[in-house]
């Protein structure tokens, strides 16, 4: 979400963000941002110090009674007094304006790396406990089966997965509608393993998987990529015995 009174650099972020594969929510001022959160709980939120009606940084607190989600401070505002004060009021970064689009991106992944996307609501979260225990997850006609490790069609054929396949898979739909960066992935499907930037095995693992979930890449139903993050498991998944 993008909390800011500058409707030019809205539009701004806005394009470049959603070319970026994110979802963005705007607010022009701190009551209108205060509202939506009512109602919905962004990952990460966008801050201007300076709005209409409130100063940003009295409305740290206020999100965190709200919401769980990560606050990058983005203001015109650039001396070290204003950084630290703003950083020690509970932003989790801090970026000066005016600022290059990729470097916003960049922050935005680095923030996201370091919170795991924020807290989901607490429905979300008893979903996704649910989903974390099931012996199998249903979705779109397929079964991931945990007790055999493998994936098997509507007429109960197998989809032949490797065990990293498996592994990978498992992650993404255990966490449905839910961005995971690679670095993410990698840590769940590798034990821990140093992950190198360069490293390319979770693309290809990923462009095998959607082959055997006859997912099309161009145009993926079930695994979308989030290009400059990683990947997210768009269909919903239920649990079962």
């Amino acid at each position: 979400m993008t909390v800011d009174d500058d409707a030019d650099l809205q539009v701004v972020m806005r394009h470049y963000l959603e070319a970026e594969g994110y979802q963005i929510l705007s607010a022009h001022s701190g009551a209108e941002l205060l509202s939506k959160l009512e109602s919905t709980a962004p990952d990460i939120i966008l801050l201007d110090l300076i709005l209409p009606d409130n100063d940003g940084l009295s409305l740290l607190g206020q999100i965190r009674s709200k919401c769980s989600a990560a606050v990058i401070v983005v203001s015109g505002k650039d001396e070290t007094a204003d950084r630290i004060v703003g950083l020690e009021m509970g932003a989790d970064d801090y970026l000066t304006k005016p600022f290059e689009m990729r470097e916003l991106s960049a922050r935005i992944k680095a923030v996201l790396r370091r919170t795991g996307g924020g807290d989901a609501p607490a429905n979300d979260k008893a979903a996704a406990g649910n989903l974390a225990k099931a012996p199998r997850l249903l979705f779109g006609g397929w079964v991931l089966d945990r007790r055999q490790y493998q994936l098997f069609d509507s007429e109960g054929k197998p989809a032949d997965l490797t065990s990293g396949e498996f592994r990978l898979l498992e992650a993404l739909v255990s966490a449905p509608h839910r961005v995971l960066s690679r670095e993410q992935l990698f840590e769940l499907t590798r034990g821990g393993s140093d992950f190198d930037s360069y490293d390319r095995a979770i693309d290809i693992q990923i462009a095998r998987i959607r082959k055997k979930l006859q997912d099309d890449p161009k145009n993926p139903e079930l695994i979308k990529t989030v290009r400059g993050v990683g990947y997210m498991f768009t269909h919903d998944a239920k649990a079962s015995e």
